[in-house]
């Protein structure tokens, strides 16, 4: 038996640390290093999704219907990232346009920025989840009684007595997870309504409850049984564990499966909490990569050991194999007692932690324990700050700056109103889960519970699934749709719970209200579940799902939207195609002062959040505020959605038009609107058809200004190369009177080497840019070009002499007349040379340089052919051409980046080229390389 002490020190220890890592994530976060911003961390955050339900409720569903019972709940978030990650993408990028705090803001905000819409799917999903944490509430304070009261709990229920305390411990979990959920999200209001710091906690959590629930089942597998064929090969000697084995092909095991399917599918992005962490908290757009296959491989890996602990917990304590020999044998004497209490009514739901109390295992339990409280206050704190957020901002604060006698618009700062009102909020919430807790529960399994939650949530799906889909869905489609399915749901769902926990008489769900036989919340309108092969909630679901839909559509097609809804409309459905200046535009015109926008800014968000954003914006826009005093359509737009962060996008509408003067617009600027409109609609047609031309000229010009960058930073270092040895060798000089003669013309001689070098590459920048202007003049005159060559190698001796190179001269007894410009035809002369020099084997360099008629032309069409050959690296074909280019160099694995601009072989063909000649080049890598070009022939 674990002792009550031990127990609740180690809890408290564990949420210790969880707000240790909490408020380090924040602080690196205000700190600019963000350590949420991970793809891995992100998909474990997405595991908030795995409650109580998932680590107690799936074994019980496994004891009652094996697979089937809870593989379509782990299935449905799973398609739903492989294959719905393009919805969950515009989602998430929808929401980052426009400052998205909740689902209940991204709804509203969707249909023209609706408060009455806001607060619809506020309502419904606070009722929606109330049953929801009841089960948290329920796991944690059942598990605890389990573990503090071993032996005594195999006892009190196999004679049906309830735990003792389990009410008031429920009572204390209640309120120590709201504090928790208070401390966690509600310290201070953010702008984004992201909590860094949570997510890290709660990634954290979810690597611990799937580590705990791993441990129980390697325990139970391996520990307790002999492996999975151990544990199989018993199960299946017991005819009602066999059964499980087998999924009998029936239209309730169907109708069943793919309710649980559909509805999981919803629920992974439509509760309030999911949204929490895969939208509203999203940090990097590209994480949703990774997501899409590490989150279901986490799905995989938390459910790997439900049926081995629903058979063990099975075979172990009802004993149902009792009377077998063989499996009868070999349970007997393994522990004491197991027999003894065949016909006990442990909950399976709570195999987990029975199993490992059975095998006095007190550690493992501990760890079980925590395991199961990490999955159920994961969700608690996330779901409770999703909705106090909604609640906060979509139900009382609208409700708040309409009661003119609170003066509200007086106070300078209301932030702190804000955080009470969330606290308060997530209190309230919690208190509804333990009033559902201590009145309902009892009646349903964990399992069950979900459900209800999870058909609640559904109802969001049409308007917003609909709604960045569909430009033709109206706010009053959507709200028709919201309150009948919200009202099927309540009917169908809700209602049966109520009465079957003694609120209502419970004949209504025999005969119906008033014994109207239609209206029977379990066979509405004469449906019979039985027949169809409906369950409870796929016929709720049924009939929520038809109303909400139909009347979503019904309502949109006979409806008309207003100039909010349409804009917002656009503005979501083409989100990745809409431009960020679009946002801006309106059929309404206003005005208003920097001053009051401060002003109301300060009031939600406080100085200091205030000045560092407008501080930001004035950066990015290069706005002086002392001059600017008026407000254009961006700023305006700026503060809105910057108060959307804080209090919703329904309520920033509302307190951002408090302070603007409106305009309305006449039916002649309507005109002009709507022609302007058709212009715009032929120039966007005119323009697809250009699309790709500038697509491919954008691509150019990024490479362009790559390369010119490349070319600055290159140069920029080739300069001051020579410039620091020629001040390094001059100071030297300078300093030290009594320098030796020798080492003095020493170093004369290099700081001439080097400002030669510096000359040419000076030379060489200001040919390229002349060439690229077309400002070069040419010297022309007839020359031989031999004595071309023989200047150029006298240019180029001392380099070839140091490097200690064999150079051969092949050229002809006569002579070869050309027409051209003597010293640009020595610069490339002298270019061809000196890269020779440079790239030639270091060792035994050896370079050739000659010219002759070329063989292929003759007559008045004569050419003569000149070349230049190295036995260096080489060049690989692929770059034969790119090296003729602007900026480019080619840059070998053994040497690194040549030395250069990497423009001289560039003003080396447009020199050549501009003698009506042409340039080549012959290689293979480590082989060497010959540089050919060809001049005219003259007489």
């Amino acid at each position: 038996m674990l002792e009550q002490k031990i127990i609740i020190f180690v809890s408290f220890g564990y949420m210790g640390l969880l707000f240790a890592i909490a408020f380090w994530g924040d602080k690196r976060a205000e700190a600019g290093k963000s350590i949420i911003s991970n793809p891995y961390i992100y998909a474990l955050s997405l595991a908030v999704y795995c409650t109580a339900w998932t680590f107690y409720g799936s074994v019980g569903a496994a004891s009652r219907s094996g697979a089937p019972g809870f593989l379509g709940i782990y299935l449905g978030p799973t398609l739903m990232m492989i294959l719905g990650w393009p919805v969950l993408r515009k989602i998430i990028r929808i929401s980052k346009v426009n400052r998205i705090t909740s689902i209940a803001d991204f709804i509203a905000s969707r249909y023209g920025k609706s408060a009455v819409i806001a607060g619809a799917v506020t309502i419904i999903a606070v009722l929606g989840i109330v049953p929801y944490m009841s089960v948290q509430i329920k796991a944690i304070s059942t598990s605890f009684q389990l573990i503090s009261q071993y032996p005594d709990v195999y006892m009190a229920q196999k004679t049906s007595v309830p735990l003792s305390g389990t009410l008031d411990t429920a009572f204390f979990v209640a309120i120590l997870l709201a504090l928790f959920a208070v401390i966690f999200g509600t310290r201070h209001l953010e702008a984004t309504e992201r909590h860094e710091g949570l997510v890290a906690a709660i990634a954290f959590e979810s690597g611990v409850k799937l580590i705990a629930i791993l441990c129980v089942g390697v325990f139970i597998t391996y520990g307790l049984y002999s492996g999975f064929n151990d544990l199989f090969s018993r199960a299946g000697l017991v005819p009602q564990i066999k059964q499980l084995f087998v999924m009998e092909v029936t239209a309730s095991t169907f109708t069943g499966w793919y309710n649980a399917l559909f509805l999981a599918m919803m629920a992974i992005f439509l509760l309030p909490r999911q949204f929490q962490v895969i939208v509203v908290e999203n940090v990097d757009e590209n994480h949703l990569k990774k997501a899409v296959w590490l989150f279901p491989l986490y799905l995989l890996a938390i459910n790997i050991f439900v049926i081995p602990i629903a058979f063990g917990g099975m075979i172990y304590f009802f004993g149902q194999c009792a009377s077998d020999p063989v499996c009868s044998r070999a349970l007997s004497g393994t522990f004491d007692g197991v027999l003894a209490f065949s016909s006990g009514r442990l909950d399976a739901d709570y195999f987990a932690l029975t199993l490992l109390m059975a095998g006095e295992q007190q550690a493992l339990t501990l760890f079980a324990f925590i395991g199961g409280m990490s999955a159920a206050t994961g969700m608690v704190i996330v779901e409770t700050i999703a909705l106090s957020t909604m609640v906060c901002n979509d139900l009382v604060m609208p409700v708040l700056l309409r009661l003119r006698f609170l003066k509200l618009e007086r106070k300078p700062d209301l932030s702190r109103l804000l955080l009470v009102i969330r606290r308060i909020s997530i209190l309230v919430i919690v208190l509804l889960g333990y009033l559902y807790f201590h009145y309902v529960v009892e009646y349903y399994s964990l399992v069950s519970i979900g459900m209800i939650s999870f058909t609640a949530v559904a109802q969001f799906g049409p308007a917003l699934i609909g709604g960045i889909f569909w430009k033709g869905a109206t706010k009053r489609g959507a709200l028709f749709g919201l309150v009948a399915g919200f009202f099927v749901w309540t009917y169908t769902l809700v209602l049966p719970s109520l009465a079957q926990a003694g609120f209502f008489p419970k004949d209504i769900l025999i005969s119906g209200p008033f014994n109207i036989a239609l209206l029977n919340p379990t066979h509405l309108f004469g449906l019979d579940i039985g027949q169809l092969g409906f369950d409870q909630y796929s016929h709720a679901v049924f009939w929520s799902m038809a109303a909400n839909l139909g009347l979503f559509v019904g309502v949109s097609l006979f409806s008309r939207q207003n100039a909010m809804e349409r804009k917002q409309a656009t503005l979501f459905v083409d989100v990745f195609t809409c431009s960020p200046e679009s946002e801006k535009s309106s059929f309404w015109r206003a005005s208003a002062s920097v001053a009051d926008l401060r002003v109301l800014l300060e009031r939600f968000l406080g100085k200091n959040r205030t000045r560092e954003a407008l501080d930001l914006y004035a950066r990015e826009h290069h706005i002086n505020w002392e001059k600017k005093t008026i407000a254009d359509a961006g700023l305006v737009s700026f503060a809105e959605k910057l108060l959307a962060g804080a209090i919703g996008s329904a309520s920033a509408l509302v307190m951002v038009r408090s302070i603007v003067e409106e305009e309305p617009l006449g039916m002649d600027q309507i005109m002009h609107i709507l022609d302007e409109t058709q212009q715009i609609i032929i120039y966007s047609r005119e323009l697809e058809k250009a699309t790709q031309d500038l697509e491919a000229a954008n691509i150019r010009l990024k490479e362009l200004d790559r390369l010119k960058n490349q070319f600055i930073s290159t140069i920029t270092h080739e300069l001051r190369t020579p410039l620091t040895s020629v001040r390094s060798l001059a100071e030297i000089i300078h300093q030290t009177r009594e320098l030796d003669p020798v080492k003095q013309r020493q170093f004369v001689s290099i700081i001439i080497k080097e400002s030669e070098r510096l000359t040419r590459l000076i030379n060489d920048v200001l040919d390229f840019q002349k060439m690229s202007s077309g400002r070069i003049h040419w010297q022309m005159a007839r020359l031989d070009f031999r004595e071309v060559i023989e200047d150029s190698i006298f240019s180029t001796g001392r380099l070839i002499e140091e490097k200690h190179i064999e150079l051969t001269l092949d050229l002809p007894d006569t002579p070869g007349w050309v027409s051209g410009d003597k010293d640009r035809l020595i610069q490339v002369m002298v270019n061809l040379i000196s890269n020779a020099v440079k790239f030639c084997d270091p060792d035994q360099g050896k370079i050739t340089v000659g010219m002759a008629p070329d063989p292929f032309f003759a007559g008045d069409g004569a050419f003569l052919k000149i070349w230049v050959k190295d036995n260096g690296i080489g060049i690989d074909k692929q770059d034969q051409e790119l090296i003729f280019h602007e900026f480019r160099q080619v840059i070998s694995s053994s040497r690194g980046r040549p030395r250069g601009t990497g423009i001289g072989l560039t003003i080396t063909r447009h020199i050549i080229e501009s003698h009506n000649g042409r340039i080549w080049v012959e290689s293979q890598l480590d082989k060497g390389a010959a540089f050919f070009f060809t001049l005219p022939l003259v007489k």
